[in-house]
């Protein structure tokens, strides 16, 4: 008995080791089944059991879809089956990934961000108007924001105008008479967000606790 024991390095990889050995198993066999009739009960039969392991999707057209194609994929595309969708192509599942296009420029203000700058460059290309110069005076109150994350202390608003402005190749400006948010405000708004991390949850966790001991 001892002799027939198996060890998985000796076992052959699993094309997809969440659904096991005897589901890979099963697809074995049913590749070795010579009549195509019943060749396709049996598929149909592994698409049930797959299914059963999510019953709340197994229904669903999406996931049927999926099944089958981790199905042609455990067979290693060799299964030749009446599925009620296309096989999907060996080579598609093997060609790499797409490179992530990474933004690569160097702003001169890093404290800003990239989003900011995306925004200016979109509300640059609207028409004149009540609607754009509010966004542009919420553009700047968020620009003030980062600048406070970045550097606690006070900033006055020129500097903000002063920044916007050169960000947008002098084609947003606020107005001489608005005012951005004060930056105490923008601050206690910052601290408040932080507070409400892991720390408060952990003295939360810690108070529940000392109440079940009462």
């Amino acid at each position: 008995m001892i002799d027939n024991l198996q060890y998985n390095t000796e076992r052959t990889m699993l094309a997809i080791p969440e659904y096991g050995r005897h589901i890979h198993k099963m697809i074995q066999q049913v590749l070795a089944e010579e009549d195509r009739e019943e060749r396709n009960k049996q598929a149909q039969a592994i698409i049930g059991i797959m299914g059963n392991l999510n019953p709340h999707l197994r229904d669903v057209a999406d996931f049927q879809h999926k099944l089958w194609d981790q199905l042609f994929i455990m067979s290693n595309f060799e299964l030749d089956v009446d599925a009620p969708f296309p096989k999907p192509d060996a080579e598609v599942l093997a060609a790499p990934p797409t490179p992530l296009d990474y933004p690569q420029s160097f702003p001169k203000y890093r404290f800003y961000g990239n989003n900011i700058k995306g925004m200016i460059d979109v509300v640059m290309k609207w028409e004149e108007g009540d609607l754009k110069q509010a966004l542009v005076y919420v553009i700047a109150n968020h620009m003030k924001k980062c600048f406070l994350n970045w550097n606690k202390d006070t900033v006055e608003d020129h500097v903000i105008f002063k920044h916007l402005a050169e960000l947008s190749d002098g084609k947003l400006k606020v107005s001489e008479n608005e005012e951005l948010s004060p930056s105490e405000d923008l601050i206690r708004l910052t601290n408040k967000r932080f507070a409400k991390g892991p720390r408060n949850n952990k003295n939360k966790k810690y108070r529940n606790q000392k109440q079940r001991r009462k």
